[in-house]
């Protein structure tokens, strides 16, 4: 191989190994691109299921207030089974 054939080689080289850092950082780039859509869609989604919660849980609270204003014998009857149970069991 003469000096020239080897100079080519070499530059040859070099641009495929530039071509392939440039590949390699684009290839990056649309993965964080791709991160960062994964992250705002995971957050929305997030907030929308902490909102349904709130409001189940709210509803839940009222249905449980409702019940009690319906019942109250019956409501200070579970509190005080309630109650019963929790201190026999924390006796053990």
């Amino acid at each position: 191989m003469s000096p020239t054939d080897s100079d080519r080689t070499s530059a040859s080289r070099r641009g495929a190994g530039n071509r392939d850092a440039e590949e390699l950082a684009e290839q990056i780039d649309a993965i964080r691109a791709d991160l960062q859509n994964l992250t705002s869609s995971v957050s929305r989604i997030a907030g929308k299921q902490l909102n349904r919660a709130q409001d189940k849980a709210m509803e839940t609270a009222s249905e449980a207030e409702e019940a009690i204003r319906r019942n109250p014998l019956q409501a200070v009857a579970i509190a005080a089974g309630l109650g019963l149970l929790l201190g026999v069991l924390t006796r053990r």
